[in-house]
């Protein structure tokens, strides 16, 4: 008799320590929660800085690109061999590129070398068309 007596108790009491237990667990994965949102959080911060450094970056190259187009263009302009070329200038990344047509070689390897001495170019990418003129005899 006295078995089936602790057990009339022992199981109630198991039951009640669960209940009470309950509140303790869920505080636990609330704190999980909490934790794993502040983290989220704080990648999501870490992703937007990075994502703001890259466009100042890509902004700054291509602020950089637009003035060494300038200068490669006024130069070519400027110079009597080629300036009544039409050479088209364009820069991507410090790379130059030129294209259009000239009347000689030597003008095609003269417009290469003046944006080449231009500050921040890094390399001359020289697409120009060596064109002769027609006769007309």
């Amino acid at each position: 008799m006295k078995g089936k007596h602790s057990l009339k108790f022992a199981a109630p009491a198991v039951l009640l320590g669960l209940a009470m237990a309950m509140p303790a667990f869920a505080q636990e994965t609330a704190g999980d929660a909490m934790h794993s949102a502040g983290q989220n959080l704080k990648q999501a911060g870490s992703d937007t800085a990075a994502a703001a450094e890259d466009v100042y970056h890509g902004t700054k190259i291509a602020v950089k690109d637009t003035a060494i187009d300038a200068k490669v263009k006024s130069a070519l302009h400027n110079d009597q061999m080629l300036g009544s070329s039409e050479i088209h200038v364009s820069t991507s990344g410090g790379v130059v590129t030129l294209k259009g047509q000239v009347s000689s070689r030597a003008a095609a390897d003269r417009a290469r070398d003046i944006a080449a001495r231009i500050e921040g170019v890094q390399r001359v990418n020289n697409q120009l068309m060596v064109v002769s003129a027609a006769r007309t005899d």
